[in-house]
């Protein structure tokens, strides 16, 4: 049973943040030490990194969930807890990252080039980082952000710098074991080689890779034999070399037939590939193999004229005798030199991940089963919400006076939300759902900041007044007690009332008079 693995799909799930404390410190003789409650550690992060050492997926095709460890929770003294060890899984060089969605994610080929799958939580502050000049002693704490999840699929291109292809039992397997150190299964029926072999090849002073990939047959790109799942292998090589038997038995088969057949397979790969040139528009040769057989002979010496004809190298090769390899590996180490002359250095894709404290975010109007309601989405405030202890009043309300000052229900105003509407923070199957009443200033609200009192700070305020302020401030009370005894004289002699005072106005102690 074949134990190669070139694509899986993998589960990754981070680790949580640790929650963080809220805590008082108690000592004796200090009633009101203050708060004291430490931060929670971040989760650990599934990270994949390139290991040399690894050749298949085989490990992931097993155990394809994998998950970090979350992070420790604060504790009370100003004791942060213990963030939780990254989990790093080891991928082969060539490994391609792609999304559900089919979009390619990352690239990997540099040994110990590093990929965050999933990121793990923050950790909640404690109320001991909450603390402000206005919040003395917050009673309240905030909850580790939840892990990341994600689900990739994860495949695999051999980095080979010659590919061979072809049909069944044209000789590829015997070929690169002739040529390299590499011993792969050998028989005398089609589909031996069941997974691509990697060998090396030494010419001279170059050395490239070479991969063989499993034989193609006609109606491979829909689905017949192994169909064109491991020509991924051959997407990075810069030469192609198609190795064709001469001494096929089949009637209906010849070198040149043979040629066109997987030519016109390879053009249908073509459409699949995202980038780089396509694989019928790179170097090619053609392999006349199994020219120990007399009839192999004959018929290469008659088709070789051919072939020649469409613009393309031909060597007359016998894998089991050697006969030409030497020709054919110095042509092709120099057809290789000249691939890497030609890319210095393969094409990499740009990732350009958006940032991760992106404070924007959006209202959008929707339908529900329950009539229409309000959407918001955005890193901050979904965060926010995944912090929050619902069961606590105070972080309830720090919760809003954090939504407000980014502006979210003047947008929730703009949206034409009223108050009682339903508003849901997130997805609709994970988000936080309330009904909607927008902050107003009055009761509790007055009296300030926890620990305050607004009564006092006035108070306090006006004790601290200097003599010219308090002068000027008395003088400001004589001149609207003055204009309201003028008004009250006007209004009299309009006969808007009467007074009991014959005078109307008592001017001895400047009083108004009873009025009836």
């Amino acid at each position: 049973m074949a134990t190669f693995i070139d694509r899986v799909t993998l589960h990754a799930v981070a680790g949580n943040g640790g929650r963080g404390v809220a805590s008082v410190h108690r000592e004796k003789f200090k009633p009101l030490g203050g708060p004291d409650g430490g931060n929670g550690g971040s989760g650990g992060s599934v990270i994949l990194r390139v290991d040399p050492q690894m050749t298949t997926l085989l490990d992931y095709h097993y155990s394809p969930h994998r998950q970090a460890s979350n992070g420790s929770p604060g504790g009370g003294d100003r004791k942060d807890g213990a963030s939780a060890k990254d989990l790093v899984l080891s991928v082969p060089s060539g490994t391609v990252v792609v999304a559900d969605d089919g979009e390619t994610l990352a690239d990997l080929v540099a040994p110990g080039e590093e990929y965050v799958v999933a990121k793990g939580g923050k950790g909640g502050l404690g109320n001991a980082a909450l603390a402000t000049r206005r919040r003395k002693a917050p009673g309240f704490a905030l909850l580790g952000e939840p892990g990341e999840e994600a689900s990739v699929v994860l495949e695999l291109k051999t980095i080979a710098d010659v590919a061979l292809v072809g049909y069944p039992s044209s000789g590829k397997s015997s070929l690169i074991a002739a040529m390299s150190s590499v011993r792969p299964k050998i028989a005398d029926y089609p589909f031996t080689t069941l997974v691509p072999n990697l060998g090396v090849v030494s010419a001279g002073k170059t050395r490239f890779t070479m991969a063989d990939v499993p034989g193609l047959i006609p109606g491979a790109s829909e689905g017949k034999g192994l169909g064109l799942d491991f020509l991924r292998h051959i997407e990075r090589s810069g030469v192609i070399v198609h190795v064709i038997d001469a001494a096929a038995l089949e009637a209906d088969r010849d070198p040149v037939r043979d040629l066109d057949t997987i030519e016109e397979e390879l053009s249908k790969y073509d459409a699949a590939l995202a980038d780089g040139p396509a694989l019928s528009e790179r170097t090619r040769v053609v392999v006349l193999n199994k020219i120990d057989d007399p009839d192999g002979r004959r018929i290469a010496e008659m088709t070789r004229g051919d072939i020649e004809a469409r613009g393309l190298r031909v060597f007359e090769v016998s894998a089991l005798t050697h006969e030409g390899l030497p020709e054919l590996g110095y042509a092709l180490a120099a057809l290789v030199e000249g691939a890497r002359t030609r890319v210095a250095e393969p094409p990499r894709i740009v990732l350009r991940p958006r940032p991760v404290d992106d404070s924007g975010f959006t209202v959008t109007k929707i339908e529900t089963p329950d009539g229409p309601a309000f959407q918001v989405r955005g890193s901050k405030p979904e965060r926010w919400v995944h912090q929050t202890d619902f069961t606590n009043d105070e972080a309830i309300g720090y919760l809003a006076e954090r939504l407000a000052l980014l502006g979210v229900e003047e947008e929730l105003f703009g949206a034409g939300a009223t108050p009682g509407q339903t508003v849901v923070i997130g997805d609709r199957e994970r988000g936080v759902v309330f009904d909607w009443e927008p902050s107003m200033v009055a009761g509790a609200e007055l009296l300030g900041a926890r620990g305050t009192d607004i009564r006092v700070e006035e108070w306090e305020g006006a004790a601290r007044a200097s003599r010219g302020e308090r002068r000027a401030s008395h003088r400001d009370r004589m001149d609207a007690k003055a204009a309201a005894r003028e008004e009250l004289r006007i209004e009299k002699e309009a006969g808007h009332w009467v007074s009991s005072d014959p005078q109307g106005l008592d001017e001895s102690d400047g009083k108004e008079g009873n009025t009836t």
